[in-house]
C-alpha cells in the first residue's frame, strides 16, 4: 500500500471513528432527554394531589385555572411555583385577601378534553378570577377547525372577564407556523366574546437565547421556575387591574395565614 493509499485510509477510519463518537453522545444525549421525561412524568400524581389539597383551603376569593400541564407546574420545583401558583400569591399580594386555588388543569390536556372534563367542574362553581391557557398540546397535531370548535366552546363556558392567555412560543419554525395559525383562530374567537387576550407568546420570545437556555425544565418542553414566573408574567398585568377594580385591598393576615396552611409538596 502506497503512502497516499495509507493517508487516505486513516483519513477514512478517523472520519468514521469521529462519526461514532458523534453519534453516541447523540444517542445519550437522547437517552438522558427520554430519562428526564420519565422522571417529570412521575411527578405527575404528586402534583395532582397537591392542587386537589390545596383546593381545600377556604379563601375570600376564588381563583380559578383552566389548562394543562403547565398550570400543573410541571417542571418546577414545586407545584405553587407554577404560573397559577405564581398569579395566586400576586392576587393576595393586591389585594390582601386569602384565595382559595382551584385547578382544574390536567396534564396533557388539549381543548377538546379541556370542553370534556374540566369544563364540567367549572360550571359548579363561582369564580371571582378565572385564568385559561390551553391549546399548546394541540399543536403537535393541529387541526385549525377542531381547534377552533373546541376553543370557542371553551370561551363561551367563561365570564366575560376570564383572562385566557394565547398560545405559548415554540420556537421551532414548523411549530411556530401552526402556532401563528392557532393565536389568530384564538383571538378571532376571544374576541367575540370580549375577553381579554393576555401575550404569552410575545412575552417567552422576547425571551430570546436566554429563555431557551435557562428557562425550560430537565425534559426541553415544559418550563422551570424562571420559565413559569415569565408566563405569570403576561398575566399579571390583566390581573391586577382585574382584581383592583373588584376588590379593595384588605390587611395582608388573613391571607398570610392561609399560606401557612398551604399542603407541603415534599409531604404529597
Amino acid at each position: 500500500m502506497g503512502t497516499k493509499s495509507r493517508v487516505a485510509v486513516g483519513a477514512g477510519v478517523s472520519t468514521v471513528a469521529v462519526g461514532l463518537l458523534a453519534w453516541a453522545r447523540v444517542r445519550k444525549a437522547q437517552d438522558t432527554l427520554e430519562a428526564n421525561r420519565v422522571r417529570l412524568n412521575e411527578t405527575l400524581p404528586v402534583h395532582s394531589k397537591w392542587w386537589r389539597d390545596a383546593a381545600k383551603v377556604e379563601g375570600e376569593l376564588l381563583y380559578v385555572a383552566i389548562g394543562d400541564s403547565a398550570a400543573q407546574g410541571i417542571g418546577a420545583s414545586a407545584p405553587r411555583n407554577s404560573y397559577v401558583g405564581v398569579i395566586a400569591d400576586h392576587i393576595k399580594a393586591a389585594t390582601g385577601r386569602s384565595v382559595r386555588m382551584v385547578n382544574l388543569s390536567v396534564s396533557g390536556a388539549t381543548v377538546a378534553l379541556a370542553v370534556a372534563d374540566q369544563l364540567p367542574r367549572f360550571a359548579e362553581l363561582k369564580p371571582d378570577i378565572v385564568t385559561v391557557a390551553i391549546g399548546a398540546n394541540d399543536i403537535a397535531a393541529f387541526d385549525p377547525d377542531l381547534f377552533q370548535e373546541g376553543i370557542r366552546k371553551v370561551f363561551n363556558a367563561v365570564p366575560q372577564d376570564a383572562i385566557v392567555a394565547d398560545l405559548p412560543c415554540f420556537y421551532l419554525p414548523w411549530n411556530e407556523k401552526k402556532v401563528a395559525v392557532g393565536n389568530a383562530i384564538l383571538r378571532r374567537v376571544a374576541g367575540e366574546r370580549g375577553l381579554t387576550v393576555v401575550p404569552l407568546h410575545d412575552t417567552m420570545k422576547r425571551q430570546g437565547l436566554r429563555g431557551i437556555v435557562t428557562q425550560f425544565a430537565e425534559d426541553l418542553f415544559h418550563p422551570n421556575d424562571r420559565g413559569y414566573r415569565v408566563w405569570a408574567s403576561a398575566f399579571l398585568p390583566a390581573v391586577t387591574a382585574h382584581v383592583v377594580r373588584r376588590f379593595p385591598r384588605r390587611p395582608v393576615a388573613a391571607a398570610t395565614q392561609q399560606a401557612q396552611q398551604l399542603p407541603d409538596a415534599q409531604a404529597s
